[in-house]
């Protein structure tokens, strides 16, 4: 999970690097419509300190527009408001000191505002800048250039509409990322669940009846050596099994379950009667159903104080049914079908279609039911 999860993390940063290199390129590309404006600042006929200063306020001030894009998707919203506001006044200040002629360039300062504040805001302050971009053109010689005032409208519009569905896409694209580490959370908390709840509980009953033996029959040597043998085995398939679900590779078989509960319940003294093969179960069916035969025995195991164990199997179903008792703390989280194995079961058979049943039976005993409800043919 974590590499997967890494994985997904790192090409959703590479995504969001190269859509900023492109925002910021095509901002600086539309620096372009200014370069008019500094050569004539360059060209002018006044004092060299006069000069310096126009020239550094104006660059300064449209170098901050494509920063200002760069920054966009990184910094916060007060700090998005602090920015414009810093920008606009470097914007009247740069027109303060180039004159009217230049109040085209607050352009800079609307899209960038259109960009950065909320759809509301970004429209009353662009109206604000257009306003006074009107009123400062009235006192150039030539009056107001309406062109610029259409394309500065037109700009407000549609670049504060663009950066908003670009925000909203972002932010579903944040969604799906957050969902899909989140499922892939919840399968892999299910997986080791079902890998460890079985094996550590087999486990644990054979070095309990390891432990009989030791204090009731030490002599036993052959006996005991065999049953650690297999705890041990049963520990390193735990072990291969749970790195197997960390790296996302794990799949399980239902005849391999089979024979697991039938040794798992011979060491904890359970007469079992189970199916010597499965193929009467459709394959697009066997991986959910092991999980369930898995699930099934590792309760039987910990919870039923059961003697038998019944297990039975069809095409769309099947069944793990023992004789223990339902009474109790433990068995009225079986009776009522709750526990994270028996939940994390039920979203397994919910991803196929199928359902699952749990609960007490008539008579004694305990039934948990996997079924997939199969379409009739037409």
């Amino acid at each position: 999970m974590v590499d997967g999860c890494t994985s997904a993390r790192a090409d959703g940063e590479r995504a969001e690097r190269r859509r900023r290199r492109g925002a910021t390129a095509f901002a600086s590309i539309f620096l372009v419509w200014s370069v008019s404006g500094l050569q004539a600042l360059a060209q002018a006929d006044a004092p060299v300190a006069m000069k310096a200063a126009q020239l550094a306020v104006t660059i300064a001030y449209l170098l901050s527009y494509p920063l200002g894009i760069w920054l966009s998707s990184t910094i916060g919203s007060r700090a998005k408001v602090w920015y414009v506001a810093v920008v606009t006044a470097l914007g009247l200040a740069t027109l303060g000191l180039d004159g009217p002629d230049f109040s085209s360039l607050l352009i800079y300062a609307l899209a960038l505002g259109a960009i950065m504040l909320t759809r509301r805001f970004a429209f009353v302050f662009a109206g604000c800048v257009t306003v006074v971009a009107f009123a400062v053109s009235l006192l150039t010689r030539n009056g107001p250039d309406w062109a610029d005032l259409v394309l500065m409208v037109v700009l407000t519009i549609g670049i504060s509409s663009f950066a908003k569905v670009g925000g909203d896409l972002r932010e579903a694209n944040r969604e799906v990322a957050r969902l899909a580490v989140a499922e892939e959370r919840a399968r892999v908390a299910r997986d080791v669940h079902d890998v460890l709840g079985h094996s550590l509980t087999t486990v644990t009953l054979k070095l309990g009846l390891v432990r009989r033996l030791l204090e009731t029959k030490p002599g036993e040597v052959e006996r005991l050596i065999i049953e650690v043998g297999e705890a041990e085995q049963l520990s390193r398939q735990a072990l291969s099994e749970v790195r197997a679900t960390l790296s996302g590779y794990r799949s399980t078989s239902l005849s391999a379950e089979v024979a697991g509960a039938r040794a798992a319940l011979a060491s904890a003294g359970i007469t079992a009667d189970l199916p010597r093969a499965v193929d009467n179960v459709l394959p697009e069916y066997q991986e959910s159903f092991a999980y369930v035969l898995r699930e099934g025995v590792t309760n039987v195991l910990r919870h039923s104080g059961a003697t038998s164990c019944e297990v039975r199997l069809g095409e769309s179903w099947l069944e793990v049914r023992d004789n223990g008792s339902a009474a109790g703390d433990a068995g009225m989280s079986r009776a009522n079908g709750g526990g994270a194995g028996l939940t994390g079961l039920a979203d397994r058979l919910a991803a196929i279609g199928g359902r699952i049943d749990a609960g007490p039976v008539p008579g004694g005993g305990f039934l948990l039911r996997a079924s997939v409800a199969r379409p009739v043919p037409v």
